[in-house]
């Protein structure tokens, strides 16, 4: 396993180690004895999510503000690109944004600790997405940051997403509620 810290040095890119031949491939996506000795993360994980989303449809930026959820994300079919910002004010990078493009090709994980807003945006025709949760989906304190906020200012490699009617009323950085 090849652990990459971002921009952001607690977001880790976590490429695995592959074993492949003619017929098909094999590796281990998660492995919490590893995950502990790498990187350091201790992480319960309570809950397993898998979404399928078309092109262009863009999803994010979600964080819960009780029952915060750390999430490793990874894609197995098609291609994302995945964003994590920091909204821990004490943090050296609030308010910054790391993103990493997913695959099922690059096969590339993306650790999101508690504390950071996560979206992500669909690149090919569909993608499966999948990921871990620290915490169990809470609605009530679901809470989500406009995804084109100019005050966080991500690269999204698009014009016009595809978004549901709560990511079209996404609160403004400076507007949200946010981590201590």
């Amino acid at each position: 396993m090849n652990v990459i810290k971002s921009e952001i040095p607690d977001v880790l890119v976590i490429e695995p180690k592959v074993f492949g031949d003619d017929r098909g491939h094999f590796y281990e996506s998660y492995n919490e004895r590893e995950f502990v000795r790498r990187m350091g993360i201790t992480a319960c994980f309570v809950q397993d999510n898998h979404s399928r989303s078309a092109r262009n449809v863009l999803r994010g930026l979600h964080y819960q503000v009780k029952q915060a959820q750390g999430k490793l994300v990874r894609v197995v079919a098609g291609e994302v690109f995945d964003v994590a910002v920091d909204l821990r004010k004490s943090s050296p990078t609030w308010g910054k944004w790391t993103g990493a493009r997913l695959s099922a090709e690059n096969k590339r994980m993306l650790w999101i600790p508690v504390g950071f807003a996560h979206g992500f945006v669909v690149l090919s025709d569909s993608a499966d997405f999948l990921y871990k949760t620290t915490d169990y989906y809470a609605p009530e304190h679901e809470r989500c940051i406009i995804w084109n906020d100019p005050d966080i200012g991500i690269e999204w490699p698009l014009e016009e997403p595809i978004l549901a009617a709560k990511d079209k009323v996404g609160r403004r950085l400076k507007d949200a509620e946010v981590f201590p």
